[in-house]
């Protein structure tokens, strides 16, 4: 008998007279996926995570929402502007000296990597991660539009913020059936080499800035 026999057999022993446990019954569990978390202040909760990324975040009533994209534009150093399909004219208007680009062609990776900013709505955000979620659906443009430019402006309105993820992605359910992409955003684009030393922008834009519309 081999060393490795011998210890399974003392294993084979040792669990005789253990009996074997039904799985879906040995742990029972009271909780209900995707349900929202008690919360104070969802909006402040969400707001403080996002900020913990380093990300810069600004609330603003409905009718300020304009005049904030533009604000927001200027202080981000934006030339040129991505802007998808969807994204209400109100919202550039103000934009005169920025150079708006329609993904209309569409854009190539060369043509997307040249602009520096890009503005979206989003499906769904989640407070307890600070997440944002984009599903690519009306607003928020093809994966590539906000992956290559170095900046994004991203527009969350206050009933998209839920609780946590379990409940985002229960959101999300509609989206993932019809086989839509999504994109998790957490703060800008950050990774660490081999040295662990931080590097921005490396898998999308390193700069992330967020207008939440109550």
């Amino acid at each position: 008998m081999t060393a490795k026999e011998a210890i399974l057999n003392k294993i084979r022993g040792a669990l005789a007279d253990v009996q074997e446990a039904d799985p879906e019954v040995d742990i029972p569990i009271t909780w209900t996926y995707g349900t929202a978390l008690p919360t104070e202040d969802i909006i402040e909760d969400f707001v403080i995570k996002v900020e913990d990324y380093g990300a810069t975040v600004v609330r603003v009533p409905q009718s300020d929402l304009p005049v904030e994209i533009s604000e927001a534009i200027r202080r981000l150093g934006t030339e040129r502007l991505v802007v998808p399909e969807g994204i209400p004219e109100a919202w550039t208007e103000p934009l005169t000296d920025i150079d708006l680009c329609s993904d209309e062609g569409p854009l190539s990776h060369a043509e997307l990597n040249a602009i520096d900013s890009v503005i979206s709505t989003c499906a769904v955000a989640m407070a307890d991660s600070g997440t944002i979620a984009l599903d690519h659906s009306t607003g928020q443009g093809r994966r590539a539009l906000t992956l290559l430019p170095d900046r994004h402006l991203c527009v969350v309105r206050a009933d998209q913020i839920v609780s946590d993820v379990p409940e985002g992605i229960n959101a999300l359910k509609p989206a993932l059936r019809h086989g839509l992409p999504v994109t998790w955003l957490s703060g800008g684009s950050a990774t660490s080499d081999i040295e662990l030393s931080r590097v921005e922008g490396v898998h999308g834009p390193r700069t992330l800035y967020v207008i939440v519309v109550e």
